[in-house]
């Protein structure tokens, strides 16, 4: 035997009976223990059975369920799939429509704009043909200022020009023989332009002579000091012409007692009024006047005003004549008016008698058309008799007349 099992039983053997007792007793609790455990793990494994049971079957529900759901989300998904199409449908014609539409506009505003631009461009031609026609005229007007600078540099050509422009306004304003260019005066001197006044009165003299060079000599000055000395030979120069004016062409009966000296700038006269103020008074006590190119033209229309005053005067006894016989005329007219008056107003008595007559035969013409013709004479004529009415026989009948008394 085994050595271990022989110490056992030996071990055993020398056991009290009350400890072997109490061991028997804890074993059979510790049985009874494992049999209460392993019913409770049973029912344990029972309920847990069933536990699963209902759990699968309310999975089987819930997947049913969710079949059911699946079915019907599949179901909305294929009608919401019909639903996006049909919209995607509508959506795409609706945006083909648009975009049809839109290319459309865009087509025409493409038209609009290139027609406009062609129109624009166009006007843009033509602005360019002015322009470049303005600027030939331009480069033409540059040669001409040229040539005028060429002009006015020569002394003698540049009173040439004053005198030239000062005979074109007087020729314009006044008639032929009412004005003399480089008439010579008892004295032997010959402004450029004498004026007939009226009535006798002398002539007005205008001088067309300017001391140009020393207005140039202003504008050319360099500096202050240069445009001082410049000034001061200018006037030094307007002072010696105005007396030349004053000495040679105011003479006494035979010009008037104040001359015109013509300055051929609208400018120049400007600037002489606003700083050579001691020139101008000058001028005016040697009764010579400063006029610009408006001036001497508002001068001139004054003058012609009183020369055709002056003409409307002497003709005034040929105007009376020529009235008194517009009156003669005026007054045969009226005789001659009033026999027309009368003889319409007895042409108008006579044709309101013939309307009178007129009334009257339609009168008489419309109790004819009212007659009545009858085939029982002598009934008739009884109840006629009663009622005074005549009657009248014919071959056919008896024709009754109802003759009714006028005025």
């Amino acid at each position: 035997m085994n050595p271990s099992a022989d110490s056992l039983s030996f071990a055993f053997s020398k056991l009290n009976p009350a400890i072997l007792a109490l061991g028997g007793g804890a074993i059979a609790a510790l049985i009874v223990l494992m049999i209460v455990l392993l019913v409770r793990s049973g029912q344990l494994r029972r309920e847990q059975a069933d536990d699963a049971a209902m759990r699968a079957t309310e999975a089987d529900a819930r997947m049913a369920e969710l079949l059911k759901i699946q079915a019907e989300m599949h179901g909305r998904m294929s009608t919401m799939a019909e639903v996006f199409g049909s919209r995607q449908a509508e959506l795409n014609q609706a945006i083909n429509q648009r975009l049809d539409g839109m290319s459309q506009r865009v087509s025409t505003t493409i038209s609009e704009q290139t027609k406009s631009t062609h129109e624009n461009l166009q006007r843009l031609q033509e602005r360019l043909a002015v322009i470049d026609a303005a600027q030939s005229n331009i480069q033409t007007l540059a040669k001409d200022v040229v040539g005028l600078q060429a002009i006015l540099s020569n002394k003698q050509t540049r009173g040439a020009f004053g005198q030239s422009r000062m005979e074109t306004i007087v020729a314009d304003g006044l008639p032929m023989g009412a004005y003399t260019f480089q008439h010579t005066l008892s004295n032997g001197s010959r402004p450029d332009c004498t004026i007939r006044m009226p009535n006798g009165a002398p002539p007005l003299v205008i001088d067309a002579k300017f001391p140009l060079e020393a207005w140039n000599a202003i504008r050319d000055a360099g500096g202050p000091d240069g445009a001082k000395v410049a000034s001061q030979q200018f006037r030094r120069d307007m002072e010696t012409h105005i007396r030349d004016i004053s000495e040679k062409y105011l003479i006494q009966g035979e010009t008037q007692d104040t001359a015109f000296m013509f300055v051929p700038s609208e400018s120049i006269f400007a600037e002489i009024h606003e700083n050579f103020e001691p020139i101008v008074q000058k001028a005016h006590r040697a009764r010579v006047v400063i006029v610009s190119p408006s001036l001497l033209m508002l001068s001139i229309q004054v003058i012609q005003a009183v020369l055709k005053d002056q003409r409307m005067r002497a003709q005034a006894h040929v105007i009376q004549g020529e009235v008194v016989s517009l009156m003669d005329d005026l007054g045969r007219l009226d005789d001659r008016v009033r026999k027309l008056q009368s003889h319409f107003s007895m042409a108008q008595k006579d044709v309101d008698m013939i309307l009178t007559s007129a009334d009257k035969l339609n009168k008489r013409g419309a109790k004819i058309e009212a007659l009545e013709f009858e085939g029982d004479a002598p009934a008739q004529r009884a109840k006629e008799s009663d009622t005074s009415q005549k009657s009248v026989d014919s071959r056919t009948g008896l024709l009754k007349l109802r003759v009714v008394d006028d005025e």
